[in-house]
């Protein structure tokens, strides 16, 4: 599952909204919204996540939080670390080779250390 597929899993199941309903109500078929929750699409275009966002009555920061959620959620991930250094190249292919095999506390630490490495952008708010 991806963090945009459980975020919009969580969304629904706080509003009682099942995956059949969500996606007839936004004309998406309910096979693609569970691949789309279950990892096994691509992250979804713009279009459909702000139409998810108007669909639970997301706005400002959730909106936007949606948004980054989304953009995190491509299952499949491609490094290209050409002009890089070996260095960089090699942990790379260490962290492709052995991700599967790290457990949730691993992959907890790497991602602080990676967020104090390059904070997320903050988000600026239309308007004000």
């Amino acid at each position: 599952m991806t963090p945009f597929g459980a975020r919009i899993r969580d969304l629904r199941r706080v509003r009682g909204v099942t995956l059949t309903q969500m996606a007839a109500d936004l004309d998406v078929s309910a096979a693609y919204l569970s691949a789309l929750e279950h990892g096994k699409r691509g992250k979804p275009g713009p279009g459909l996540v702000m139409e998810i966002c108007g669909y639970f009555g997301l706005i400002w920061d959730e909106a936007e939080a949606l948004k980054r959620l989304a953009d995190l959620s491509h299952p499949k991930v491609t490094l290209d670390t050409g002009g890089m250094t070996p260095q960089a190249t090699a942990f790379a292919n260490r962290l492709a080779e052995t991700l599967r095999d790290l457990d949730a506390d691993a992959i907890a630490a790497l991602d602080d250390l990676l967020v104090r490495v390059r904070p997320p952008k903050p988000h600026h708010r239309r308007g004000r």
